[in-house]
């Protein structure tokens, strides 16, 4: 059976990540971002979805290093759902986004270049919607199956 599990996502910290350690000592972080729909009802305000991401290793230490509440990343990682019990007995279920790597979307607030000297991280806008092609592309329209490049 083939399977795929990939999700991209850019979005805002809810609050600053805070570094914790395993009984192993693996550092790890769990912190919520949140993603403003790509679009909204005439009138309304935007909506967003808050997603809880997990971060493991190198990766929690470098979030809670350089990012903070309100700050842009990009995070790509896996989907993963959990089951537990609580403690009045009952069952829960979490799901959440296990992050392979993480990204700076923007510059950083005082100015300074990012680490690694990438300073040149764009910062977004509206976002435009994916079926839109670039604005100086042209297309010519072609008369038979006889004209096809290929």
């Amino acid at each position: 059976m083939a399977s795929f599990n990939k999700v991209i996502l850019i979005g805002n910290l809810v609050a600053d990540p805070e570094l914790k350690q395993t009984t192993g000592g693996i550092p790890v972080t769990s912190f919520r971002i949140a993603v403003g729909r790509r679009f909204a009802k005439q009138g309304d305000a935007q909506q967003a979805d808050f997603i809880d991401i997990v971060c493991w290793r190198s990766t929690a230490e470098f979030v809670t290093k350089y990012f903070t509440k309100g700050r842009s990343i990009l995070v790509c990682g896996s989907l993963q759902t959990r089951t537990w019990t609580d403690s009045n007995n009952q069952k829960r279920y979490a799901t959440e986004v296990v992050a392979d790597e993480v990204s700076f979307v923007d510059r950083r607030p005082d100015g300074s270049p990012a680490p690694g000297g990438n300073n040149n991280a764009f910062t977004p806008s509206e976002p435009a919607p994916y079926s839109a092609a670039p604005k100086d592309v042209a297309f010519e329209e072609l008369g038979a199956d006889d004209d096809l490049p290929f």
